[in-house]
């Protein structure tokens, strides 16, 4: 299944989540790898858009907000390196709006 071209990537979810530093399930460091930082949170919204977000979704789970979709792929950054990456998106049943949930290292590639 392919999700819509006009799925929602909010902007804080890339600059408040994956590309702040944390302690605890940091994200940032291993998206630093590929060139993203803060500065440069539209390349990653564009990377997503252009080099994931066109591949097949598989449906994972159904909760009472929607249902759940991952997508697995190659995310290559502003400086040239690839990411192997799962992505979290998710169909909210009541507005049947798509959005971005979250990224993390693909252990299994």
């Amino acid at each position: 299944m392919k999700l819509p071209a006009d799925t929602i990537i909010a902007s804080a979810k890339l600059t408040d989540y994956l590309l702040k530093f944390k302690r605890q399930d940091d994200k940032s460091l291993f998206l630093a790898q590929a060139g993203y930082t803060p500065d440069n949170w539209q390349q990653l919204e564009q990377n997503l858009r252009e080099q994931i977000l066109p591949l097949d979704a598989i449906k994972f789970d159904q909760t009472r907000y929607g249902d759940k979709y991952e997508i697995r792929g190659t995310l290559i950054g502003p400086n040239g390196t690839s990411l192997q990456v799962v992505t979290i998106w998710m169909i909210e049943s009541q507005s049947e709006q798509t959005k971005f949930i979250t990224l993390f290292p693909d252990k299994e590639a």
